[in-house]
């Protein structure tokens, strides 16, 4: 879902089960004839760069989309993304990638535990930390406007105000429907999860119930 406007000047960094889709489909009828997509859920596109034929996937990392269309360019241009509070996200995931099999669905809690346990239940896109998508090898932020998926709409807005767009009312797509987070953990699921993202954590300033 990596989106690269040149008519407004801006690079949309997907990262997974973070919104994507409702971004994605509020900027689309925005997009002129020249820019470009790399998506491959529902539909196939690609960015025109050789790097990105033969990802089968849409959530290029900033590093990927900076080296591929060159600093001076990546720089010029706003470049942004959604982030989403940890322990909310590992469900969503768990939910998706658990979608087809109904094991969420009977005992979410083990299937949660399942996840963290086997490495061959850990997508290597969509179980990634969400700075990997965000930062340089230094672990510097590079993206311009990090929007948060509990302000969506509120940030959304900013970013449509900085590119001269029209606001728009976000519509929800491809979500996982669950209860609230928070009712799925117990301490030591909790506490994994901590473990697993501690850089997302201390980076974006989340907390469990947030």
């Amino acid at each position: 879902m990596t989106i690269l406007s040149h008519r407004h000047r801006f690079v949309f960094i997907a990262v997974p089960k973070v919104a994507s889709h409702s971004i994605r489909f509020a900027l689309r009828p925005h997009l002129g004839p020249d820019d470009e997509e790399q998506v491959a859920l529902f539909v196939r596109k690609r960015i025109a760069r050789p790097v990105f034929d033969t990802q089968e996937h849409g959530h290029q990392t900033a590093v990927e989309v900076r080296a591929a269309i060159g600093t001076d360019l990546w720089s010029s241009y706003l470049s942004f993304a959604v982030v989403r509070n940890p322990w909310d996200r590992f469900v969503s995931y768990v939910a998706f990638m658990m979608r087809h099999h109904g094991a969420f669905e009977r005992d979410p809690r083990a299937a949660m535990h399942r996840v963290l346990a086997n490495p061959q239940n850990q997508s290597p896109v969509h179980y990634r930390s969400q700075i990997d998508f965000l930062t340089d090898d230094s672990g510097a932020l590079i993206v311009s406007k990090i929007c948060r998926a509990e302000r969506l709409q509120h940030d959304f807005d900013e970013v449509c105000d900085r590119l001269t767009l029209p606001r728009c009312t976000l519509e929800t797509r491809n979500a996982s429907v669950h209860r609230p987070y928070v009712d799925y953990y117990d301490d030591e699921l909790r506490a994994a999860v901590a473990a697993r993202y501690r850089a997302d954590i201390d980076c974006f300033g989340y907390r469990f119930g947030d």
